[in-house]
Order: C-alpha cells, then sequence, then structure tokens
C-alpha cells in the first residue's frame, strides 16, 4: 500500500522551496470549540501565518488520505461534520477504513513528519494525568514527540494533568523543553505553573539553532517550545484555582475514569466560568501560531 498523503499544492511548493510552513492540528476545529465559531477560528489561524508569509498546513485525515494542508471547504467539513478524534494508533484504522478524523498533537506531529514539516502550532500538550501511577493514564503527545524532529509551540500543558510528573517524562524521554521567553513552565490558561525550567530561549533565530544541533547530533526527539501567554491575558488565577478545584471535586464524586476525565473536566471549567477558559484557549492558540511562523521563519534561512 503506498502512503496515501496529499500536500496541498501550496504546501507542496513551499517544502520544495525552502520556505516557511507551519502545521496546524485539526482537534481543536472539530472538539475543541463550539460551532460556528470553530470554523472561524480556524480561518483566522491559516490567516495568522498567511500575513506573516508563512504557509498554513492544517492536518487531518479524509476519507482515507493523511492531509497536510486543508481547501476552505474541507476546513468546513472539520468543522461541521461529527468527526472522530484521531491519535497516532487510529491513523492506520481510519486509513483501512478509507475513514475520516481530525488529528491530536501526536497525529498532527507524525504527519507532519511525514510530510517535511518541522514546526508544529499548538494550544497545549499532553501529559501524564493525576493519579496516572493508578490508571496508567498518559498522552501519546509525549511518546511521539520522544521519536519525530517536530518543534511543537505550545502553552505548556494544561493545569487539570500532573505537570511535574509531565515535565520528569519529558526529560526521560529526552525531549528538550525550552522557555520561550521565560524561565518558567507555563500551564495553558496561567502564565507561570510554578515550576521552573533548565532552558530560557529569547527568539526564534535561537529555536532555530538549537534545531539544527539536535538534527547535527542525529537525534529524532522533538521540541517543546513552552510559550507562556502574557500575565494580562491569562485566565484570572484565583478563578482557575477555584475552577480546577471543584471540576476535579466533580470528577471524582462522578467516579470518571480514563478517556471520560478530560472532556468532562475541560468543559466543566468552561461553564464555571461562563465561558471565560474559551476565550483564553483562543488567544492561546493564536499566541503559539504567532511565534511557530517566526520559528519556521528562521528555519528556512538556516
Amino acid at each position: 500500500m503506498d502512503l496515501p498523503l496529499d500536500l496541498a499544492p501550496k504546501v507542496a511548493e513551499a517544502l520544495a522551496a525552502g520556505q516557511p510552513v507551519v502545521a496546524l492540528e485539526s482537534t481543536i476545529i472539530s472538539h475543541g470549540l463550539p460551532r460556528p465559531d470553530n470554523l472561524v477560528a480556524a480561518r483566522r489561524f491559516e490567516q495568522i501565518l498567511a500575513d506573516a508569509g508563512v504557509v498554513a498546513a492544517t492536518i487531518a485525515v479524509l476519507d482515507g488520505q493523511l492531509k497536510a494542508g486543508l481547501t476552505d471547504d474541507e476546513l468546513q467539513r472539520i468543522a461541521d461534520e461529527d468527526i472522530a478524534k484521531l491519535s497516532v494508533r487510529d491513523l492506520p484504522i481510519a486509513l483501512g477504513r478509507g475513514s475520516s478524523g481530525a488529528t491530536t498533537v501526536a497525529a498532527t506531529s507524525a504527519i507532519a513528519d511525514l510530510a517535511g514539516i518541522r514546526v508544529f502550532a499548538t494550544g497545549g500538550l499532553g501529559g501524564v494525568h493525576r493519579k496516572a501511577s493508578e490508571s496508567f493514564d498518559e498522552s501519546a503527545d509525549l511518546s511521539v514527540l520522544a521519536n519525530v524532529p517536530i518543534t511543537v509551540v505550545s502553552a505548556g500543558v494544561k493545569s487539570i494533568l500532573d505537570i511535574p510528573a509531565t515535565l520528569e517524562r519529558l526529560e526521560t524521554l529526552s525531549v528538550p523543553v525550552l522557555g520561550y521567553g521565560t524561565d518558567r513552565f507555563p500551564s495553558f490558561w496561567l502564565t507561570d505553573s510554578g515550576y521552573e525550567l533548565d532552558w530560557r530561549v529569547d527568539g526564534p533565530e535561537e529555536v532555530a539553532a538549537v534545531m539544527a544541533a539536535r538534527d547535527a547530533l542525529g537525534q529524532r526527539a522533538g521540541i517543546v517550545v513552552a510559550n507562556p501567554l502574557p500575565v494580562d491575558q491569562q485566565l484570572d488565577p484565583a478563578v482557575h484555582d477555584r475552577t480546577l478545584t471543584e471540576a476535579l471535586r466533580l470528577a471524582d464524586e462522578q467516579r470518571l475514569v480514563d478517556k471520560d476525565v478530560t472532556p468532562f473536566l475541560l468543559q466543566t471549567i468552561v461553564d464555571l466560568t461562563g465561558g471565560d477558559s474559551l476565550a483564553v484557549n483562543l488567544l492561546i492558540a493564536e499566541n503559539n501560531i504567532r511565534v511557530a511562523a517566526g520559528i519556521a521563519q528562521a528555519w528556512s534561512v538556516r
């Protein structure tokens, strides 16, 4: 079976010419944002890159084909259809069945790597879940990043996860974590998780230099660029702490386990904050896309 990888013409042309390209995930469109705001946001994400002179490659699986770069009609399908969420383990099943799905961070990273794209902007990474010592619940994002040379710009990981355990796991997997303009690891809605980072970079050229050095060493793992929101854009810390505590309490009360926990917590936090957490999500995504654009440009001229 030949690899059913379809590069949008603009993506193929940019890669062939050594021009900057940034991969974007599609689960934020299909599962992360309400309709019809999700389509508006998806178009906005791509426009931010276009305005910066960077080609957007939104990643998805449509009708059994891996897609790197979507037409507007395809973007509408992701936004409008009740489509599956696909991680790496699901990709061969979707391809074998000729089905469609939106890609997680892990699946987006894997497909971007197949396409030759080196920079990826997302909201927040998956990580080690709370009580993982009992449930063994850990995102595939981490294991994929250990084996795919993608540079992922994210606002850390969501505070519903076990942040210190996630940082320890990234260290074990030899995945570098670079604080972008900070020595502190962000926790998605909050600028500072309270945990220090070993390494800081202060511009896209520094990130590109780390990428080049990693290639020269022959190391395959990706790089996490931890990009915090400005303090004045973060969710109010008092509101965050109160709603997170309540959401965790309600999840325990309902005895939720495994894959039911994360969507419940995220939706509960949206409800308890009156939608404020969702508005911050959009700011996070846009902020990360702008930083990824700069990194892709710096990488393209090396």
